[in-house]
């Protein structure tokens, strides 16, 4: 029988479950000894769950097994009982249509998994892009005691004893195939050299960004952002995460007193300074959303603008993770930052009880190379552009640190794709009206219109002005594209085509100016003929014939918001908190 509760401790949610000498704490207790566990284990014990995105059709998680054994070992150390439990896995590299059309199913899995199973704490296994906002934003919905384990960047890709970067390296020789300057040999002789071992992509990816945004935000311990997947340091770090979620329990320590507005602040100055990818916009606002924090697209330009970017990383430098990690990864970052007086909330509170500067405050730097001096940044502002006119009402995102400086400000005719299969059909084509001055303009390729928003913002330009030397071009869609792109690329705009956006009336010819550095993007023609070409056409048309099908494809577009809103459901936004349900008998 459950020995009395301690009244110095908080009371436990798994309690509910295991404390009790009924009928029902009898049943939750038997089932779960079938698995071995001796009873004193169900004494009153912290119940860990480990939320573990482990799948080998996610590559970059695929070592997530071991890495869970660790976080098991430290949980049982300090005093808790783990109990491991797999969600849906979003792996950006198998995914299709894209990861990101599951992120938010990912994180109702998340969501009700914890509120429905006796855990008292989580720890969340994250990976690839989307398993880390997907999870964030499901534990952010429970509001429980809450710590990210990533697990961390695959080693320096290699090709003919040159370091090649995950992601970067596959745009790089796409183009230089379609340019004549490499053969297809040389092309496929990367492959294979590009993945070298277990964990996310080298360089500042998405997958990168995000380690670095749960760190900035305080939800994981200093280091877990940059240590190599293969790395023992990664083990260790697991380890003491583990040990860290039993403490949060005993001091209550939940996520919605990590993630308040000075820490999504301290998140949004760091994806500055490290050359961050634009999908940072879309998970911030979603995972600030489920836990109640008012985060609008224009403080990306208030907080974000005007630092500089100091990380020199590939897809905007030279280097790669496994640099960036020995250099002294985030934490001599955010020294920097701070020393500068550039990190607005120093004060902010982190998953290990200190303060975000009490963990930085005295980090170790060891390479002004990888991580530079504000007196010598890669960029001098590497704040993400949010853009505005009549072409983005509700704005655009546009990343300078990856953008070719001439062409931040560029008045040009577009050269117009109805959908990604019109773009993919017509690029290479020798008779495309196309030249080095003109704009690249992808629709339909939004949250509804390509059910998800896939990475196809970045689009590849035309063989033939590669041929002539072009490597860069203002690109314009309601797209994303991957972290590990770059490019002069104008992404996110919203509302998008598929949801009646000006962006669907934009014709070949037209002219459209884009000035990154005013924030603006404006289509040239007057309001009345915008007006007169939208009330032409019904641009929803292609997203509710896709809808009808149903299933969770119609569930998503019927119900996704747009990007400057984050791409979360509208009925998922908010903190729902993790009342202990009904019993099941």
């Amino acid at each position: 029988m459950p020995s009395p509760k301690n009244a110095n401790k908080p009371t436990l949610r798994s309690a509910e479950w295991f404390g009790s000498a009924d009928k029902n704490g009898f049943m939750y207790r038997s089932w779960m000894k079938n698995q071995g566990i001796p009873d004193h284990e169900f004494q009153g014990k912290p119940i860990i769950g480990i939320c573990n995105t482990w799948s080998e059709l996610t590559p970059c998680n695929a070592h997530f097994r071991k890495i869970a054994d660790h976080v098991k070992q430290g949980v049982l150390e300090a005093g808790g009982y783990p109990v491991e439990f797999p969600v849906f896995s979003n792996g950006e590299s198998n995914l299709r249509p894209t990861a990101m059309f599951t992120r938010n199913l990912a994180s109702m899995d998340v969501e009700e998994a914890i509120r429905g199973n006796p855990i008292d704490a989580v720890v969340l296994l994250v990976g690839c892009d989307k398993t880390t906002p997907a999870l964030l934003m499901g534990a952010a919905s429970c509001d429980i005691p809450t710590i990210v384990v990533t697990g961390g960047p695959m080693l320096n890709g290699k090709q003919e004893g040159r370091d090649i970067g995950s992601g970067t390296v596959v745009w790089r020789l796409s183009e230089e195939v379609k340019a004549g300057k490499i053969s297809m040999h040389d092309f496929m002789a990367a492959e294979a050299g590009m993945s070298r071992s277990a964990g996310t992509c080298n360089t500042m990816g998405t997958a990168s960004t995000m380690a670095c945004m749960a760190e900035s935000l305080g939800v994981s311990l200093p280091h877990n952002a940059a240590i190599p997947a293969v790395d023992s340091r990664r083990y260790v770090l697991a380890h003491l995460s583990g040990n860290r979620i039993v403490e949060m329990v005993e001091e209550d320590l939940r996520l919605s007193k990590v993630l308040t507005r000075g820490a999504f602040e301290n998140a949004i100055r760091t994806n500055a300074a490290i050359g961050g990818s634009t999908n940072a916009v879309i998970h911030l606002k979603a995972i600030a959303g489920r836990i109640g924090v008012d985060l609008a697209l224009d403080d990306w330009t208030r907080i974000g603008r005007g630092t500089p970017t100091l990380v020199d990383l590939q897809p905007s430098g030279r280097f790669l993770m496994e640099e960036f990690y020995y250099a002294g990864g985030l934490p001599a970052v955010l020294r920097r930052l701070g020393e500068a007086e550039r990190l607005p909330h120093k004060d902010a509170l982190t998953v290990n009880g200190k303060t975000l500067w009490e963990n930085v405050s005295e980090a170790p730097l060891y390479n002004d190379e990888v991580i530079r001096p504000l007196d010598n940044p890669l960029v001098e502002d590497g704040g993400m552009c949010v853009l505005h006119g009549n072409l983005a009402p509700k704005g655009a995102v546009l990343k300078p640190s990856a953008a070719t400086p001439e062409l931040m400000t560029h008045r040009g005719r577009a050269v117009v794709f109805e959908d990604f299969d019109d773009y993919k059909a017509r690029i290479n084509d020798p008779d495309l009206d196309v030249d080095a001055d003109s704009v690249l303009v992808m629709k339909h390729c939004g949250p509804r219109g390509y059910h998800g928003m896939a990475e196809v913002g970045n689009m590849g330009l035309p063989a033939k002005l590669l041929e002539q030397g072009v490597t860069d071009m203002v690109r314009l869609s309601d797209a994303r594209m991957s972290g590990t792109a770059y490019g002069t690329v104008v992404l996110h705009v919203a509302p998008e085509a598929a949801a009646g956006g000006p962006l669907a009336a934009v014709r070949n010819g037209d002219w459209i100016e884009l000035d990154a550095y005013a924030g603006k993007l404006h289509l040239d023609i007057d309001d009345e003929e915008l007006q007169a070409r939208l009330a032409e056409h019904d641009p929803t048309q292609a997203s509710r014939q896709i809808a009808s099908s149903g299933g969770y494809r119609q569930l998503y577009i019927e119900h996704v918001l747009q990007a400057d809103e984050g791409c979360d459901f509208d009925f998922l936004v908010g903190c729902r908190g993790a009342e202990v349900p009904r019993h099941s008998h």
